[in-house]
């Protein structure tokens, strides 16, 4: 079953290998969906996207944490620019990092307890409208 919509069956056969996760984030001027890849694992969490240099536009990776809690990035290895969204337990957007600097080993920390971490392609958060307090479904 590939993900085909943003709900819970579609996020939830993503989680067991079946296809990318389809997100949608509720903004004012209507719903945004993205095809995100997941990593849920610690190995997938450290890989990440490092050695990509291409996102598409209305992708990206959705990192989930068994709980919340505060964390770090950084850009290691990591040649394209991203924007980070730290979202908390609830769904919500804590903070927004734009435009993560390609190879830069800087920590750059969520703000906060969270449970996701959303990239995508750097100057995509601002272009799309993305802020915090806004809404992205499905997330456990």
């Amino acid at each position: 079953m590939a993900a085909a919509d943003c709900d819970d069956a579609s996020f939830a056969a993503a989680r067991q290998g079946q296809g990318e996760a389809v997100l949608c984030i509720e903004r004012p001027e209507g719903r945004l969906r993205l095809n995100v890849e997941i990593a849920d694992t610690e190995a997938e969490r450290e890989r990440g996207l490092m050695g990509r240099d291409h996102l598409d536009p209305g992708s990206g990776m959705i990192f989930v944490y068994p709980g919340p809690r505060t964390v770090a990035f950084w850009m290691h290895d990591t040649p394209l620019p991203l924007d980070m969204l730290f979202i908390d337990a609830t769904g919500h957007i804590l903070t927004i990092h734009p435009d993560a600097r390609p190879y830069d080993e800087t920590p750059i920390w969520s703000g906060g307890p969270i449970q996701y971490v959303l990239e995508i392609a750097g100057g995509q958060a601002a272009a799309l409208g993305l802020a915090p307090g806004q809404r992205i479904l499905p997330l456990d």
